[in-house]
């Protein structure tokens, strides 16, 4: 068992205008010229099990698969964005089944059919000393700049719809539940989260840079197995609008 770090709507507001991300931020899977274009392989130590992430053609559209036996690893778009004052991740997804020995809040059932993550910027000037030094460590061994908060969109077992609660490894990660239980399983589900919202109820404060979103369907810690499918996620930015709703032309 290894460590892991860990409705279709767009609700245009009064007084809010939506600003598309341009696609190449986070590319498309209906898009990819291939599993690498736009994602790279995100894979964990002392995991030596890998769920495989082949794309396939759905009706008549391209999805990536993944499927996972007693296994972990991910799939990640590297980016750089600010979230701004509102900030919509929109995404499908389709699980054959939920793990019945799944559990989000304990460790050894800390594994989900689906997932969806939000990596953000680690912000040391609120970091004491010691974690400092703790991150600084863990970045030499493994030779990556560590990201700080995220959150974990998670289709899961046990815990209802809609709460959210700290991943059972790490304070610095939220585990949400966007889709909840087997009833849906075999069928597509759309996904719509507010990221900033999200973040502020996890954190308690404004989220900083995005720096990655992420995929993950994982089973190393219950030793079950299942396939997932993922089409593809979009982030679309909800700004001010320059005139207030009423204002005279």
């Amino acid at each position: 068992m290894g460590i892991k770090p860990c409705s279709f709507f767009l609700a245009v507001l009064v007084g809010f205008a939506t600003t598309p991300i341009n696609a190449d931020i986070v590319k498309p899977f209906s898009t990819m010229s291939g599993l690498d274009d736009g994602w790279s392989a995100l894979d964990f130590p002392r995991v030596d099990r890998h769920t495989r992430y082949t794309l396939i053609t759905e009706d008549e559209t391209q999805v990536v698969q993944a499927d996972t036996d007693n296994s972990a690893s991910g799939r990640i778009a590297r980016i750089s964005i600010e979230p701004g004052e509102k900030m919509l991740l929109r995404w499908r997804w389709k699980v054959s089944s939920v793990y019945e020995n799944g559990d989000a809040r304990q460790k050894n059932g800390d594994d989900y059919p689906a997932r969806i993550y939000v990596a953000f910027a680690f912000q040391p000037e609120k970091a004491g000393l010691l974690e400092r030094a703790k991150r600084k460590a863990v970045e030499v061994f493994y030779g990556n700049e560590l990201p700080g908060n995220a959150l974990n969109y998670i289709w899961a077992n046990r815990l209802p719809l809609g709460a959210m609660v700290p991943n059972p490894y790490t304070d610095e990660t939220r585990m949400i539940a966007v889709t909840s239980g087997g009833e849906k399983a075999g069928e597509w589900v759309t996904v719509e989260r507010d990221i900033v919202s999200d973040y502020r109820t996890a954190f308690g404060e404004p989220p900083p840079t995005i720096i990655g979103i992420g995929i993950m369907t994982d089973s190393d810690n219950t030793g079950e197995s299942a396939t997932a499918w993922y089409g593809d996620i979009e982030l679309i930015r909800i700004e001010p609008s320059q005139k207030a709703a009423g204002d005279a032309s």
